[in-house]
């Protein structure tokens, strides 16, 4: 490798993009077509850079697998930043065993680490902590370490172990210092604030009092009978019962739990569930289906028992009924908690991220475009929607797989 391909590849180490296209900017060799492609990329023209990352993996011959390998873990990684989550997966393996069969061991675990953050993405989070088992950031450069110490604490915060959370931003800040890159501690800094930032609304007795992801986590873990309406599930002692797929028996629970202990006039559970505001007799004699479905369901944690005027939850074990609530209700607070990332998504991408068809993502974000909360780039295949981080709107409780199953 000659001395201009080297002072390139130093400077797009340390985060000058600009400084690696002075030695390389007129090169049209596949070394120099690569790191141009890298330094692009870093500069924000995702498109420029797979079309420069492309055209060096063809250029490379045969004898050259490793550096092929590279090229298609750098377009991997555009991928991931441009969120195109439909990219081969596939193609990460196959250059990661390549990497591993030349010793490059430094990008071979670069890989694992973009394996385990694209899975962070979807939601998958127990295929990413299986991942993480027995992986050695050691080898990494500092750069990459801090970014697999983001990805450790995404994790951790979805999963709600904030003390795990805490410590790896502090691994992350720490070698986000010795790469002496000023975006990447900025990152690191702001991944931090989302714990010091309202995650939820906790509806009690009448009273409401906003939470931080350590005062969820100690809720969750707590004997009290929880209504969790970031994930549609209810929770007690660690149990979790989704409702996610029962929106009826989900917003009678959400009724029942912001009343307790007092009961609920069937005419305000018939509002709730069904929308209904002239009720009639098929209305009352469907209340009284999905009441007894959501009793069968709840059963191990809670009974419901009718009263004169409506129905009230009696918990069989706590002495606590809460509902745990986003800080703001939103109709598609998903959709805007992965687009408060401040990334431009696809709409696929969306879809394949909380496990939705695209037409439903679609339609959510001609609902919150019409309200002025997304907006678009590009057209056709092109287009990307994306908003800046909402103040105070939760960005991890309504993550794919943000809350512990049971």
């Amino acid at each position: 490798m000659d001395s201009l391909i080297t002072a390139a590849a130093r400077a797009l180490a340390s985060g000058d993009a600009l400084g690696a296209l002075n030695y390389i900017a007129l090169r049209d060799d596949p070394p120099a077509l690569a790191l141009r492609g890298i330094a692009m990329a870093q500069l924000g023209d995702l498109g420029r850079a797979k079309t420069l990352l492309r055209r060096a993996a063809r250029a490379f011959g045969p004898p050259e697998a490793i550096a092929r390998a590279r090229c298609a873990v750098a377009e991997a990684e555009i991928a991931l930043v441009s969120r195109d989550l439909d990219w081969p997966v596939n193609a990460l393996d196959t250059a990661h065993d390549a990497l591993e069969r030349h010793g490059d061991r430094a990008n071979a675990a670069h890989v694992r680490y973009l394996k385990i953050r694209y899975l962070l993405l979807i939601g998958r989070l127990d295929e990413a902590e299986r991942l993480l088992v027995g992986f050695d950031p050691a080898p990494l450069p500092p750069a990459s370490r801090a970014a697999h110490e983001l990805v450790v604490a995404g994790i951790a915060m979805r999963r709600l172990r904030i003390k795990a959370a805490y410590a790896a931003l502090a691994r992350a800040q720490r070698a986000a210092r010795q790469a002496h890159i000023p975006p990447l501690l900025a990152e690191v800094e702001s991944a931090a604030l989302v714990l010091d930032t309202p995650a939820a609304r906790l509806i009690a007795r009448g009273k409401e009092r906003l939470l931080r992801l350590d005062d969820v986590e100690i809720l969750l873990a707590s004997k009290a009978l929880v209504v969790d309406a970031c994930r549609h599930a209810v929770c007690q002692s660690g149990k979790v019962i989704s409702l996610e797929t029962r929106p009826v028996l989900f917003a009678l629970a959400r009724a029942l739990a912001e009343a307790w202990p007092c009961d609920v006039p069937r005419a305000a559970l018939l509002a709730r569930a069904f929308r209904a505001k002239h009720a009639d007799e098929s209305h009352r004699a469907r209340l009284r289906v999905e009441i007894s479905r959501l009793r069968k369901t709840l059963c191990e944690v809670a009974g419901i028992n009718a009263t004169k005027a409506g129905f009230a939850l009696v918990p069989r074990r706590a002495r606590d009924v809460a509902v745990l609530a986003p800080p703001a209700d939103e109709a598609h607070a998903t959709v805007l908690a992965l687009l408060a990332d401040g990334e431009a998504w696809s709409s696929s991408a969306l879809a394949l991220a909380l496990g939705a068809s695209q037409r439903t993502v679609q339609r959510a974000l001609d609902d919150l475009a019409a309200d002025g909360k997304v907006q678009t780039i590009g057209r056709g295949r092109a287009r990307r929607w994306m908003t800046p981080p909402v103040p105070g709107f939760p960005t991890t409780l309504l993550l794919p797989a943000a809350l512990p199953s049971g």
